[in-house]
């Protein structure tokens, strides 16, 4: 068995009889996880954050008593409902989860009422996205209560969202993405970053993991972390040019300063900082970058159809703003245009 490199806290790494490497992520008090890939790899950090955010074991008198929330949300992580989202996802979901659970877990399923949930909702005001999220987990356990019997109606219909007036992540503009690249030049991690979400269109997740075993001919293919989407980007010329130069001493495209795999959070940390550095607002996230390649894309004139087989993106609306705003964009030049021509 070759010498593999220490692996992280609670990791158990052996050869199975079939000669194959198999991790486990085993934790006192924790159910036994297997972890893929080797060790410190985008996709085994991705599982082992979350195999750590994982439930705890219930035992003795800790067990959840029976019609709990806990034990609601314990037979919920259960469900192929949960066991089916992606790593990332099922992360995000728990940590809004056991928030509630923490707070919430004593307390009976069916006697929650529907001014109970505004009230938690309300209590959560000032910051719209938590209590919209929030609102949405409770949802979700009380869709599964009613599944499992333990109630015959979801309380969470009928209470509002809280407002939010964010726009979401801010879209790249051009004079954003050539201030980059004139901060940070050819050469710098910064910059191969930047390529690769601008020419790929993934998420950080997806970008933080890509390496010379996604590329064939040209074409770059990546199972999408969250939705488990394929793509097929055909590499443009520019972003060839930059993978070409790149060393071939790591599996992965990027790298952290002490050659490691950047974890999705480190990444946008990290990135930021770069963003940063280059004079730029705070606002500008690798996401931003996902909605400036579309941009790109429908400014080019392609469909919603051909942005969504790069993007990845499942749902038609998604996109179709992107090639809406397109239009309208060259439609107004067009417009005027007559106009001065008319008066002309």
């Amino acid at each position: 068995m070759k010498t593999l490199r220490k692996p992280p806290k609670y990791c158990k790494i052996f050869e199975d009889r079939h000669g194959k490497v198999r991790a486990y992520y085993r934790r006192p008090g924790f159910p036994s996880t297997p972890l893929p890939g080797l060790p410190w790899t985008p996709e085994f950090m991705a599982a082992y954050e979350a195999a750590q955010k994982g439930e705890k074991l219930e035992i003795g008198k800790n067990k959840a008593a029976p019609g709990s929330f806990s034990a609601l949300i314990g037979s919920y992580y259960k469900t192929s409902d949960f066991t089916g989202l992606s790593n990332s996802t099922k992360a995000t979901y728990r940590g809004i989860i056991e928030r509630f659970r923490s707070e919430h877990g004593h307390r009976i399923v069916k006697e929650m009422e529907r001014q109970h949930v505004q009230k938690l909702v309300s209590k959560k005001a000032e910051t719209p996205a938590a209590a919209n999220n929030m609102l949405r987990m409770i949802h979700i356990l009380m869709r599964h209560a009613v599944e499992l019997g333990w109630r015959n109606d979801d309380p969470t219909k009928g209470v509002r969202k809280v407002r939010n007036k964010t726009v979401g992540f801010l879209t790249w503009e051009e004079e954003h993405i050539g201030a980059f690249l004139e901060h940070h030049k050819p050469g710098t991690r910064a910059h191969l970053a930047l390529m690769l979400l601008l020419y790929t269109g993934q998420r950080r997740s997806d970008v933080a993991r890509m390496g010379r075993q996604h590329v064939r001919k040209d074409v770059l293919s990546i199972t999408q972390q969250k939705t488990g989407q394929d793509v097929h980007i055909p590499l443009h010329s520019e972003l060839q040019t930059v993978l070409a130069a790149l060393p071939l001493d790591n599996l992965a495209f990027l790298v952290t300063a002490q050659g490691r795999p950047f974890t999705p959070p480190g990444f946008t940390n990290w990135f930021r900082d770069m963003v940063r550095e280059a004079g730029l607002p705070d606002g500008l996230s690798p996401h931003g970058l996902r909605k400036a390649t579309c941009r790109r894309l429908a400014e080019a004139g392609c469909t919603p159809h051909q942005i969504m087989a790069i993007s990845g993106h499942r749902s038609l609306a998604e996109v179709t703003r992107y090639t809406v705003a397109a239009g309208r964009k060259e439609l107004a030049a067009q417009g005027m245009l007559a106009l001065e021509r008319k008066e002309g």
